[in-house]
């Protein structure tokens, strides 16, 4: 995908809990899959693809898969999650698929005794995937209504800020405002000082962590929209750099375009 299609993915996507009585298809899967191995391979995530997840969710309808997003317990990992994730999460949207981000609203227990996961990782997440339906149900009205009564702005997530924000870097923060949260509740910090923008949360062994992930992703396809290539260091400082690729490593890739 090019960065211009995952602008538009961003646009699109919309988390989606009502699903058609239709399974993916075999191809789809297959895809879904090998995108799941790239992660696993290039970050050292421990990501799980599960054809058929609806034995896992109450309010969730219809048909769907899920991947199930996990890897070592640290805060690194639960950063890179949100982030590798919500690249596949974009990919999906982009060839017309419907998705959601869940970090509550399922059986956490039986994904646990399901999965083959070493006692040392941990599941942070599970995304839905499948065919959403043409108009959105009660429930995810209702959902929607309850978790976006008050949207926080990317000025509102500034702690600190001693000038005006770069064009690009603005650009970037609202496609930062348009990433999935946790109950929308966009625990990111950030702070603009002398002409350096860097980023936290407050409880970083926590999945506010997953949610910065999807953050920095969304930033990156921002700025790099407008000329600018970049990469967040360790310690969540964004560094400029004469190059730099959004998504993963996949040897797959032209199976992706195509699909």
């Amino acid at each position: 995908m090019t960065n211009e299609q995952y602008i538009e993915a961003i646009e699109k996507r919309h988390s989606r809990r009502a699903y058609k009585q239709k399974p993916l298809g075999a191809e789809i899967k297959q895809v879904i899959s090998q995108m799941v191995d790239a992660v696993n391979e290039s970050a050292g995530l421990d990501f799980i693809f599960i054809d058929d997840a609806t034995p896992f969710f109450k309010i969730f309808t219809g048909k769907f898969s899920m991947i199930v997003v996990a890897g070592p317990d640290t805060q690194k990992a639960r950063e890179d999650c949100g982030y590798y994730g919500e690249s596949i999460v974009l990919q999906c949207v982009y060839h017309g698929l419907g998705t959601c981000w869940v970090s509550g609203t399922y059986n956490e227990n039986k994904v646990y005794e399901t999965i083959n996961l070493a006692s040392e990782k941990r599941v942070y997440a599970v995304i839905t995937i499948g065919y959403a339906k043409d108009h959105y149900s009660l429930i995810e009205k209702t959902m929607y209504n309850a978790t976006h009564k008050k949207n926080k702005t990317y000025q509102d997530m500034f702690e600190a800020c001693d000038a005006k924000l770069p064009e690009e870097y603005a650009y970037g923060m609202k496609l930062v405002e348009k990433g999935p949260s946790a109950v929308n509740r966009r625990p990111v910090k950030f702070r603009y000082e002398n002409g350096i923008l860097s980023g936290y949360v407050d409880e970083p062994y926590s999945d506010k962590s997953v949610d910065f992930g999807i953050a920095k992703l969304h930033f990156l396809i921002g700025v790099k929209s407008k000329g600018i290539n970049g990469k967040w260091s360790f310690d969540n400082v964004f560094e400029q750099t004469q190059s730099q690729r959004i998504k993963f490593e996949s040897k797959n890739e032209e199976e992706n375009d195509n699909e």
